[in-house]
């Protein structure tokens, strides 16, 4: 299988990850309720490419649940029905992750639609966003989940992901593959 070298160097673990140290770092407050165990609701915003998604599989992998992902450019109600529909089932066991990106194209009543299963705790909602979602995501949503800013990644960051890319299609590859030592740093600055 041909994997992507995005999901190849994918952090596996919150050490792994590069940047939000503000939200991450020892003692930070996600970090601390990702150790918890208890996953409270999420919304996490900022823009794209910062970790968000990661950080949401990382959560439901940590906490043993499964994750489901929807994105609300694309899904419907009846896709969320059929996540629902798994609840009681096997897969629903240990819980379950509702990963929904960009929710900020989610109209109000499909929002709401969330607030039974978000209030029962059969559905811990982490929710995504690039826009602001105190003008976004219905007040009752928010007001069930905690929110969190992601923040652009500095380029002295970013290069130890560029660094992992790099060895990663190093082994990858039966060519040789050799790069200038300034190169990983050029990349991150274009990230």
């Amino acid at each position: 299988m041909n994997t992507p070298l995005a999901d190849r160097i994918r952090p596996q673990s919150l050490d792994d990850i590069v940047g939000q140290k503000h939200l991450l770092g020892a003692n930070k407050p996600l970090r601390k309720i990702i150790e918890s165990g208890e996953i409270p609701n999420l919304i996490f915003y900022g823009p794209p490419g910062t970790g968000k998604t990661t950080v949401a599989r990382i959560i439901a992998k940590q906490a043993g649940k499964k994750l489901y992902k929807l994105n609300g450019t694309t899904a419907s109600t009846a896709d969320f029905k059929e996540i629902i529909s798994s609840l009681d089932t096997f897969e629903g066991m240990n819980g379950v992750v509702l990963y929904l990106d960009e929710i900020q194209y989610f109209n109000k009543k499909q929002q709401q639609s969330l607030l039974e299963f978000m209030e029962n705790g059969s559905l811990t909602l982490i929710a995504s966003t690039t826009e602001n979602p105190f003008f976004y995501v219905y007040n009752a949503l928010l007001s069930r989940s905690s929110v969190f800013e992601f923040k652009s990644v500095p380029a002295e960051e970013i290069r130890p992901a560029v660094l992992r890319a790099l060895e990663t299609m190093k082994t990858r590859t039966p060519l040789p593959l050799m790069w200038e030592p300034e190169v990983p740093a050029l990349v991150a600055q274009g990230c």
